[in-house]
């Protein structure tokens, strides 16, 4: 083993080395800075009692999406239910399409009716607040937050009001006979939903797919529909209105009586049990809140028929009886009803923040870890801001970042295990610094070998977002098994000691990988090529107490590391013209002293371009890493 101790320059990870003892005949690098552990964040639970809280809406969910839906107006006949006389009239609906529905024509989509509040129409659902619950939709359908959906919105006033609220009541008690009877098999024959017909009996047999909700006199119609169209919905989605069944404000005055009789029409239904959900909400400062409360209340008292799996409130802390809180109303309960399948985790885009991403389903225990972890931002930084985050890096842009996450997310999402932990929980505890350290794996063909990406950050922060993940995904894409990984900040050597740890943890745990170990590789950038070049000159050997084979290949980029041995493997070399920070004459010294010593080594030096490039996408580096590959597999054995 060869004695050394570098010389520490920590500044812009630039670090130069000279020579001298170490206790352990290891290579001595420079020592570790104090940094403090980022805190895991708290995750949203699953309903568990009655009463919950709602999740707000993305703040860039008010902006339009690149996606837009269509709403289509709908005029059709109808006839008078609310008086009895039967008399023909028409009535007129929205009816909003989600993006992509000509595209996906194999596509069948849930539908929500939801009706308005009493100085609203079909109209205003889609128009009112710069057509807010328009975009929502939009985003949430972009993002994959729920099922495809299709949402309609009726009336029961046919675009004139009655003089006062009250006086509405038998028209929200006859609109849902008008929606079995003339809307619903309009909607669901002209449109892909899961109705195979739209008569009585198509409709019941689709009923897990279709959901009514209101607000305020749309509440007052929801309770009418559980109470004389049970058969056709099963979700049910009254915001801000009790039940008047019984009489107005009946659900107030009377709730226990009015959570009888509602039980009552479940009991002689074959619906009760698991046949339906009652998805309450209302706002805290609304004016109809305890009005709605106390109803809701009483019938869970009634757990035979109202337990938690069939009935739940939900509050918006502030909210007022006025239209937009709708939108967060939408927002947590369609999710739930129509729960999406095919892509569970929702995208992010550069509106959303470090904090989004910190906290995002995929990432649960590990969201820590996907920015730079070891600097200090603000939780509710726009990722359009990402630059910031990665001063030692260039070419750095908020859409290339939220392109990879979300990458990650669909990794995820395929069943993936993206994380992997690689010290023991006794090693963490003996120093807690190691809980900042692991492995994000990116499959490539089975048992090919492996690749391992050291992000740069001057040893001061990890840069995977711009030069780790991306460049781990690119080899994963050409079949190599890549990984990228979290190290300790704070100097060279701790950073060796982890990359040496990771090397070990795949070796022993390669046939779960189903990774070969044979001629892996070894990238990096800035002070992530310094760890790749120490591993090469050493192996693990040199940091811990492991053996292990030394790579097959190093691939460098952009760093100031001159130190080398006659053990060397072939080493690959990239650096631009306008670096600032690494030397590209230090790079090239380095190579030719490779080189004397009949040690396979290439160094590319490429115009106009600066520190820190990543995959160099838009520069005169774009697809340098294919050229590394080819470099490594002339030294990958056949069998590989």
């Amino acid at each position: 083993m060869k004695k050394i101790m570098l010389q520490t320059i920590l500044l812009c990870c630039l670090c130069l080395a000279s020579c001298s003892d170490s206790e352990e005949n290891r290579p001595v690098l420079p020592p570790d800075q104090e940094q403090e552990e980022p805190e895991t964040p708290d995750r949203p639970h699953d309903y568990t009692g009655l009463m919950n809280k709602t999740n707000s809406v993305p703040v860039n969910y008010e902006q339009e999406a690149e996606q837009r839906g269509e709403v289509v107006r709908i005029d059709y006949d109808t006839h008078d239910y609310a008086e009895g006389t039967g008399a023909v009239r028409t009535n007129t609906a929205y009816v909003y399409l989600p993006y992509g529905y000509e595209e996906h024509t194999d596509r069948r989509y849930n539908v929500l009716y939801f009706v308005h509040g009493h100085y609203g129409t079909a109209a205003s659902f889609f128009q009112d607040e710069n057509g807010l619950l328009r975009k929502l939709l939009d985003h949430m359908t972009e993002n994959g937050d729920m099922a495809p959906t299709i949402v309609v919105s009726p009336s029961y006033n046919y675009g004139n009001p009655t003089p006062s609220y009250v006086d509405a009541d038998p028209y929200c008690e006859a609109l849902p006979q008008e929606l079995v009877n003339d809307l619903i098999p309009i909607v669901e024959s002209r449109y892909r939903t899961y109705a195979e017909s739209t008569d009585a009996a198509g409709l019941e047999s689709s009923r897990e797919h279709r959901a009514i909700g209101g607000f305020s006199m749309g509440a007052v119609t929801t309770w009418y529909a559980l109470e004389h169209t049970l058969d056709y919905f099963k979700f049910f989605m009254p915001v801000s209105a009790d039940c008047w069944s019984l009489g107005a404000f009946a659900g107030m005055n009377r709730p226990t009586e009015t959570a009888e009789y509602l039980a009552g029409v479940i009991r002689q239904s074959p619906y009760a049990g698991t046949g339906f959900y009652i998805w309450a909400a209302s706002g805290t400062d609304d004016s109809a809140y305890r009005e709605t409360l106390v109803q809701v209340e009483a019938m869970a008292q009634l757990t035979d028929v109202f337990p938690l799996s069939n009935l739940t409130f939900h509050e918006k802390d502030g909210a007022r009886h006025e239209f937009r809180p709708t939108a967060e109303y939408l927002y947590n309960a369609l999710p739930f009803f129509f729960p999406n399948g095919q892509n569970t985790y929702k995208h992010l885009t550069t509106s959303n923040t470090v904090k989004d991403v910190m906290e995002h389903e995929a990432f649960v225990g590990f969201g820590q870890f996907i920015l730079p972890a070891e600097r200090r931002y603000d939780d509710d930084m726009p990722l359009a801001d990402m630059a910031s985050l990665l001063p030692y890096h260039n070419y750095v842009t908020g859409e290339r970042a939220v392109e990879t996450i979300n990458t990650m997310i669909d990794y995820v999402q395929d069943g993936n295990r993206l994380f992997y932990n690689i010290y023991s929980d006794e090693d963490k505890q003996a120093d807690a610094r190691k809980n900042n350290t692991g492995l994000f794996f990116f499959r490539g063909e089975p048992d090919k070998p492996f690749a391992i990406v050291c992000p740069g950050g001057g040893f001061s922060y990890v840069g995977a977002i711009h030069e780790g993940f991306p460049l781990a995904i690119a080899l994963s894409e050409m079949g190599y098994n890549a990984f990228s990984i979290q190290y300790r900040t704070g100097g060279a050597q701790v950073a060796c000691e982890d990359l040496a740890q990771a090397i070990d943890f795949i070796m022993r745990h390669a046939e779960e990988l189903q990774v070969s170990t044979d001629d892996y590789s070894l990238w990096g950038g800035s002070a992530g090529a310094r760890m790749a070049a120490y591993l090469g000159s050493y192996s693990t050997q040199g940091f811990i107490n492991a053996t292990h084979e030394r790579p097959a290949a190093v691939i460098m980029g952009y760093t100031g590391h001159s130190e080398y041995t006659p053990d060397d493997p072939p080493t690959y070399v990239i650096i631009g013209e306008d670096d600032a920070i690494a030397s590209p004459a230090t790079m090239r010294r380095r190579v030719e002293n490779l080189q004397a010593l009949g040690i396979d080594a290439e160094f590319h030096l490429l115009p106009d371009l600066r520190h820190g490039f990543g995959l160099g996408i838009g520069t005169t580096a774009e697809g340098w890493e294919k050229e590394a590959v080819r470099f490594w597999e002339k030294y990958i054995s056949r069998k590989n």
